[in-house]
This record gives structure tokens, sequence and C-alpha cells, in this order.
């Protein structure tokens, strides 16, 4: 028998979560826009792995992750060749066009001279998002599979930046580059970043790809260090085998690294509360996050463990 603690519990955990009428509402919705983005998904297969992309364009332009269509623990270029798996099984293949390092925006264009590919249209300007608005994220977790088909998860936007979503969207490897909708079927982001909290996930806005349009379609690998456009921490790093962690190697003068009282030596063991053990995602998780936005690191030294606020500041150029 359920106790009057317990029931009071259920009854606030009820009150504080979504009607049942707004649940219903938010299905009907999911179940007109899903026929009508399902076509333009596709997943995506490279020697880095599987991944999930969008069509935005009949001319075959597919929207992914950078890190999808780019080689980016080396130096990144176009011309990467892509394996293209539609919902009804039909393969095609891509080749990976520009990338954006810095938020981690990434271009293909399916191989041939095809006028008719099914697209999501994108919206000029892109779309208004702000925190709280339901979300439904699209891909091919774990890679693509013909008998399951795509998997559909429903959420809310989080947090945005002025390059980045966060949403509780429950997502995994193999979802990479796959998109991000309103609830009008508008196209609002390319999962980015991968965590294990589902309150962690990072999306690509549509910001990064608005504005460097061209130049991706004509191949170009950008690194923008602008205002906006990827924060700086001033570290210098390398993986700490077998203690956990990165390792400071550098701290850069005048930096907000410096600034904080980040050391040579130090170990960098969490940021927000996510383990740090690889230097690649440290760096783009950096690059997703605006100049001006805070971070938060576990540090240890010979001293013990501490947790200090870091804010962001903008690269200074080279």
């Amino acid at each position: 028998m359920m106790t009057a603690a317990v029931r009071a519990e259920v009854i606030r955990a009820v009150e504080a979560g979504p009607s049942l009428a707004e649940l219903v509402r938010v299905q009907k919705e999911v179940q007109h826009v899903l026929p009508l983005v399902r076509p333009a998904l596709v997943g995506l297969e490279s020697d880095n792995g599987a991944a999930s992309g969008i069509i935005v364009s009949a001319d075959g332009l597919v929207l992914t992750a950078a890190h999808v269509a780019a080689d980016l623990e080396h130096e990144p270029k176009a011309g990467r060749k892509l394996k293209v798996f539609f919902s009804d099984g039909r393969m095609w293949t891509a080749t990976a066009l520009g990338v954006d390092v810095a938020t981690d925006a990434g271009m293909a264009r399916l191989d041939g001279k095809r006028q008719d590919w099914p697209f999501v249209a994108l919206q000029p300007g892109g779309s208004v998002v702000k925190p709280g608005d339901w979300c439904v994220a699209l891909g091919h977790p774990g890679g693509f599979d013909e008998r399951r088909g795509e998997v559909l998860r429903v959420g809310k936007v989080l947090k945005t930046t002025a390059n980045s979503l966060q949403s509780d969207c429950v997502l995994m490897g193999g979802d990479s580059g796959g998109p991000l909708f309103n609830l009008k079927g508008e196209l609002i982001g390319i999962h980015s970043q991968i965590w294990e909290g589902r309150d962690q996930n990072v999306h690509v806005s549509l910001a990064p790809f608005l504005r460097s349009w061209d130049r991706m379609r004509n191949a170009e690998v950008i690194r923008v260090w602008a205002q906006g456009s990827g924060g700086w921490l001033g570290v210098n790093t390398r993986e700490a085998e077998g203690e956990g962690g990165l390792a400071v190697q550098e701290v850069a003068p005048d930096s907000p690294a410096a600034r904080a009282g980040l050391r040579s030596g130090d170990l960098l063991l969490a940021m927000d509360k996510q383990p740090l053990g690889s230097r690649q995602a440290f760096s783009d998780s950096l690059r997703a996050r605006p100049a001006g936005d805070s971070v938060v690191l576990l540090v240890r030294n010979r001293s013990g463990e501490r947790i200090i606020t870091v804010k962001l500041a903008t690269r200074p150029e080279e």
C-alpha cells in the first residue's frame, strides 16, 4: 500500500513535470513532424566509425558534425569518403566538404548530379531557440540498422549559447552529426558531443553553418576564434596515462587559466562535473562554448584537489 509520504512525493513529481494535456500535444506534434523529416535523415559510415547526418538541399548537401566529416585528430581536410544509408536501406556515397573545427560544424555532399534528394529546408537566419523548448533528436545510435530504423528521442532544450545548444535528449555513439528539430519540424541543431549525463549533450546550432555556408561548400577548413566562435582557456595538456585526467603542460601568459591560478603540473580531473580523459574531447568541448561562458574545473596538485571557475576568453590573434 502506498504510504502518505510516498503518495505526496508522487504528487509533487507529477505536478513538477508536464501535464498530461501537454504530453498529448507534444505526442501529436511529433507524430506529424516525423514523416516530414525522416526521409532526409541518413546514417553515415567512414573509417572513423558510424554517425548520422541530415540532407538540407535537393542537390544533396548534408549537415553533420566536423568530427564526422574530417579527421580532427590529425590535420583536418575535405575529401573524406562517406557511405550513406537511407531509412529504406538504400546505400549511396558522399564526399566531405568543409568543416568549422572551432564549433564542430561539418558538411558533405552526396555524390552524383541528382537534384531530387529528400531534404529539410533551413529557416533563413535560423529558428529562435530558447531554454525550455521541446525538441526532437533523430539519429542512428550504434550505427545504421535497417531492421530497427532510425531512433527518435524527445526532450527539452536546457541551454543555448552563440554556437551551441544543450538538451536532455538521450544520445549515444552513432548519433553524432544527426539532427535536432523543434516541434515545427525546423532544424535547430546537429549532435556534437555525447556525454554519459543526458543533460550534458551538446548540439551545434545553425549559426556556425549559416555564418560559413559558402566557405564550407567550397571545402574550406575554418578555424574561427572570434567572439562567440569558441572559448579560450589557455592551457596545453596531455593525457595522463595511469592517473586519469589531463596533465597541464603549459599555461599561456595572461590567459583565463593563468588568472585562475592554473600551473604546469596541475591535473585537470573534470569539467562541469564531467570526467576528463580525452584531450580531443576537452578541446572540442571548449571550442563549442563561446567566449564569456564559465567552466567549472576540478583540479589536483600536490596541495590536494580544488574546484575553480574560469571565464573563457576570445583566443588572441596568432
